[in-house]
């Protein structure tokens, strides 16, 4: 109990207060209004232009309810507290009139766009003016009831709205999250990949072009091709972030592009293999593959050395996918102990859609990495 009042006390305004428009000089001035002709037609009202003026000077406290809503429901049921005492000690008639229900509106936002401590100071003061107003017209346990019911009820809606808008808050900030998360995976992945071909690439031109300078040439094809599908893939990726509306954008690659990554003419080879049904994969499944085949491909190329073979299987074993990236090369020491971003990014791939991923040394040397995912991803 101790801690909820504690929180409640430290808690900071909603920072989403719109601000004053054209609905709330509408508010006002219907309940001014409301407030002139209601003092000057309704008969036998005690102190009939004091009360007047007072309940015209507290509707411009509406318009203060979401900037400085303590203040807004200080000057209101203040003046619904004033004239309690003037009752009181004038021992006059009833002197509210219906349209200072306005207060009400106030009450409503003090809860919805105050902090923590103007709630519990404005709550309070409001408890205060209330229980003075219910002595001074001697209300029995009815009104006392009723009167209750509706001012909670005031604040219960305040209440559901506050937190109702917060939560959507947070969920939005945790869908940003989940967005930032996915694009730094795909950003790793997709550079990861083509610029350690391309540095795989430079140091092999250094050695040809000492050798065989005819083929240097090759080489910097070679390295111009990676650096312009990395350029390509990046700037889809800015698109469709930059874009609002949906755009025109290369489609994610899949299982079915895996051969392109196989080569016979470097070292090491890369050889990929697909066996059984897979073109009716789901597209997140699809992608999921290419991403941590081509991320397993990276790791191998970078970290496994003397490698001359990596093995790229994926094959179907009912409703799951097995995909299978090996090499025949020596681990570099504290790989395994240590992962990077890239075993960190395709392990979330794994675990998002249902999946699992291992990865870890082979039991005939070399380096495995393995994940099975459903055929079909989880909603």
């Amino acid at each position: 109990m101790v801690t909820v009042r504690r929180s409640i006390w430290h808690e900071p305004r909603p920072a989403d207060a719109p601000p004053i428009g054209r609905l709330d000089w509408l508010l006002v001035g219907v309940f001014a209004a409301a407030a002139l002709v209601e003092g000057i037609a309704r008969p036998g009202l005690a102190w009939q232009p004091l009360v007047t003026v007072l309940a015209l000077a507290l509707m411009p406290a509406l318009l203060w309810r979401r900037g400085r809503p303590l203040m807004a429901a200080l000057v209101g049921w203040g003046v619904v507290g004033l004239l309690s005492v003037l009752q009181l000690t004038a021992h006059a008639g009833d002197l509210g009139l219906y349209s200072m229900m306005a207060v009400l509106i106030l009450l409503y936002s003090l809860v919805r766009w105050g902090s923590g401590r103007e709630m519990v100071l404005g709550t309070a003061f409001v408890t205060v003016v209330v229980a003075l107003g219910m002595y001074v017209s001697s209300a029995g346990w009815a009104d006392v009831f009723g009167g209750s019911v509706l001012l909670l009820l005031f604040v219960a809606l305040a209440a559901v709205f506050r937190y109702r808008a917060d939560l959507w808050h947070r969920q939005q900030r945790e869908i940003r999250n989940q967005e930032r998360v996915g694009l730094a995976r795909e950003l790793h992945d997709t550079v990861a990949h083509h610029v350690s071909a391309i540095a795989v690439q430079a140091q092999a031109g250094g050695v040809v072009a000492g050798i065989e300078p005819e083929k240097a040439a090759e080489v910097l094809a070679a390295i111009e091709s990676e650096a312009s599908r990395t350029l390509a893939e990046m700037r889809s990726m800015v698109r469709l972030l930059r874009d609002e509306e949906a755009v025109a954008y290369s489609p994610q690659l899949g299982v079915a592009d895996l051969p392109a990554l196989a080569r016979a003419d470097a070292t090491p080879t890369v050889e990929v293999s697909l066996d059984g049904s897979l073109t009716r994969l789901a597209r997140p499944v699809d992608a999921a593959l290419y991403r941590i085949a081509q991320e397993s491909l990276t790791n191998a190329v970078r970290h496994a050395r003397s490698a001359t073979r990596v093995g790229i299987d994926v094959r179907r074993e009912g409703d799951a996918v097995r995909l299978r990236v090996s090499d025949d090369g020596q681990t570099e020491p504290g790989s395994a102990r240590e992962p990077g971003f890239g075993l960190l990014g395709m392990a979330e791939r794994a675990q998002l859609l249902g999946g699992s991923l291992s990865a870890g040394p082979g039991p005939e040397g070399g380096w495995v990495v393995e994940a099975v995912l459903p055929v079909e991803a989880p909603a």
